[in-house]
C-alpha cells in the first residue's frame, strides 16, 4: 500500500500537466469525419512551422480534428507560441502539445548567437546617427559655455560677481538641457527625456532635503549680496559678535574682532540676525555716569558738565552734549553725561575715557563732592546712648584742569589696514560699492 500511494502521488502531477497541455479551441465541432481534412490540417501546420525558426524538431499528427504535437522546441515560450498558432487553424477540435524543451547545446545557443549578430549589425548601422547626435550635443554645449564666459552682459545685468556667476551657471544648464533634447530627438529617443528629467527631479528633491542648511545658506548669500547691510571695514555687531567686516563670501560673513581674531558667521545666520552697524553714521554718542553728593547744587553741576564737554576739541557741537539726573541712590545721586564724536577721526573709547577724566578734574576743582558709597556698621553690644558717633574726615585734592589728551582713532585705523590686507587675498568678495544698501 505504501508503494501504491507513492506511485499515485508521483503520477498526479503528470496527469495534471497533460491536462494543462491540452487546448480546446472554441467553435462548433463537426460530426463528419474526414481523413482528407485531417491530412490537410497536418500539411498546413507543417508548412507554417517550416517557415519559422525553432520548430525543426516538432512532429505533427492529426486524427479526427485532434492535433498532437510532439518533439522538441527551443524553450517553453516557443511551445506556447506554437499552441496559440495552431489553435488559429480552422477545423481543429483540440490540441495536445506534448513538446518539450531541447537539451541540445547547439540548438539552444544558435538563437542567442543570431540575436547577438542582429544587434551588432543594428549597432553598427546606428553608429553614424549616434555620431551626428553626439556632435550636435557637444556643439550646443560648447556654444553655451562660450556664451556663459562672456563678461557682458552678465556683469552689467548682475549687481555683483556672485549673481553674475549664477547667471552663467543657469546659461550652462539651459544649453546642456537643450543639447540633450536635440541629441535624443535625432536618435528618436525623446521618450527617455521624461524619465531622465523625472529621475533628476526626484534626485534633486532628495538632495535638497539632505542639504537643506546648505541651500538656505546659499539663498541667504544671494539676498545679502543684493541688499548689502554693511560695507568692508564697517564695525558691526552680529549675534553678539563685534568686529570689522572683512568680506562677504558665498558661504559666510567674515569679521575681524578687536582682539585680532577672525569670526566666520554663516550667511543664513547673518540674514536672520539683528545687525548693529556702528559705522553707517559717522557721528556716534558715548555716555557715562558720575555719582554726586546729595547736597550738591545739581543745576550748577549740570551747567559745569555741559561747559566741560563743550570745550573738549573732539566733542561735536551738533548734536549737542546732554547732562541730566539719572538715578537716586542710597548715598549718591548720579548724573548722566552724553556727547557725540566723529568716529572716523576719533576713537569712541578714548574719547569717553578722556571725557570722564576731564569731568572728574573739573568737578573736584570746583569743590563738588563725589563720595563713594558709605556703609555704617553698628555693634549693638558695645554701642551706648551717650557714646558720640565717630567722625570721618574727608581729604580731597583739587587738581587743576589739564589739556585734553590725544583721542585719535589710531587703533581703528590699524585694524582697517589689517582688513585691507585681508581683502587683498584671492578669495572672492560679494561686497561692492555699486550695490544698494538697506
Amino acid at each position: 500500500m505504501k508503494y501504491l500511494a507513492l506511485f499515485l502521488c508521483l503520477s498526479l502531477p503528470l496527469s495534471v500537466a497533460a491536462q494543462n497541455n491540452t487546448v480546446h479551441p472554441t467553435g462548433a465541432i463537426t460530426v463528419e469525419e474526414s481523413a482528407a481534412g485531417d491530412r490537410a490540417i497536418a500539411k498546413r501546420i507543417r508548412e507554417i512551422i517550416a517557415e519559422l525558426d525553432g520548430y525543426d524538431g516538432v512532429d505533427v499528427a492529426v486524427s479526427a480534428g485532434i492535433v498532437t504535437l510532439t518533439g522538441t522546441t527551443v524553450d517553453a515560450q516557443a511551445a506556447k507560441q506554437l499552441t496559440d498558432l495552431v489553435g488559429r487553424i480552422e477545423g481543429i477540435v483540440a490540441i495536445e502539445n506534448e513538446t518539450s524543451e531541447t537539451t541540445d547545446v547547439t540548438q539552444r545557443l544558435n538563437p542567442a548567437l543570431d540575436r547577438f549578430r542582429a544587434r551588432m549589425a543594428q549597432t553598427v548601422s546606428f553608429l553614424p546617427l549616434a555620431g551626428v547626435a553626439l556632435a550636435i550635443f557637444l556643439l550646443v554645449v560648447v556654444l553655451g559655455f562660450f556664451i556663459a564666459r562672456w563678461q557682458q552682459p552678465w556683469d552689467r545685468l548682475a549687481p555683483n560677481a556672485f549673481i553674475a556667476d549664477i547667471y552663467r551657471q543657469v546659461i550652462r544648464l539651459v544649453f546642456i538641457i537643450a543639447a540633450l533634447v536635440l541629441a535624443l530627438d535625432i536618435v528618436g529617443a525623446t521618450a527617455l527625456l521624461s524619465g531622465i528629467l523625472g529621475a533628476a527631479g526626484i534626485a534633486g528633491l532628495a538632495i535638497g532635503f539632505a542639504v537643506r542648511d546648505t541651500v538656505e545658506n546659499f539663498i541667504a548669500s544671494i539676498m545679502l549680496s543684493v541688499r548689502q547691510p554693511f560695507r568692508p571695514n564697517d564695525t558691526v555687531e552680529i549675534e553678539g559678535d563685534t568686529g570689522k567686516v572683512i568680506r562677504l563670501t558665498s558661504r559666510a560673513t567674515i569679521l575681524l574682532s578687536f582682539d585680532g581674531n577672525h569670526i566666520r558667521i554663516p550667511n543664513s545666520t547673518v540674514f536672520k540676525a539683528r545687525i548693529v552697524n556702528f559705522t553707517r553714521n559717522a557721528e556716534r554718542r558715548f555716555a557715562f555716569e558720575l555719582g554726586m553728593a546729595p547736597d550738591t547744587d545739581f543745576a550748577a553741576a549740570r551747567q559745569l558738565g555741559l561747559e566741560t564737554l563743550l570745550v573738549l576739541p573732539f566733542v561735536l557741537k551738533t548734536p549737542e552734549p546732554s547732562v541730566w539726573i539719572e538715578t537716586v541712590g542710597d548715598s549718591t545721586i548720579s548724573l548722566q553725561f552724553t556727547a557725540w564724536v566723529d568716529q572716523t577721526d576719533t576713537s569712541i573709547n578714548l574719547a569717553r575715557g578722556e571725557a570722564i577724566r576731564q569731568m572728574i578734574t573739573a568737578f573736584e576743582h570746583a569743590g563738588y563732592a563725589m563720595p563713594e558709597p558709605t556703609y555704617r556698621v553698628v555693634n549693638p553690644v558695645q554701642a551706648t546712648a551717650d557714646e558720640p558717633e565717630p567722625k570721618t574726615q574727608r581729604v580731597s585734592t583739587t587738581p587743576a584742569p589739564t589739556a585734553p589728551q590725544d583721542v585719535e582713532a589710531n587703533a581703528e585705523k590699524a585694524l582697517e589696514q589689517i582688513v585691507d590686507q585681508e581683502r587683498a587675498g584671492t578669495e572672492d568678495d560679494l561686497l561692492t560699492e555699486e550695490a544698494a544698501n538697506e
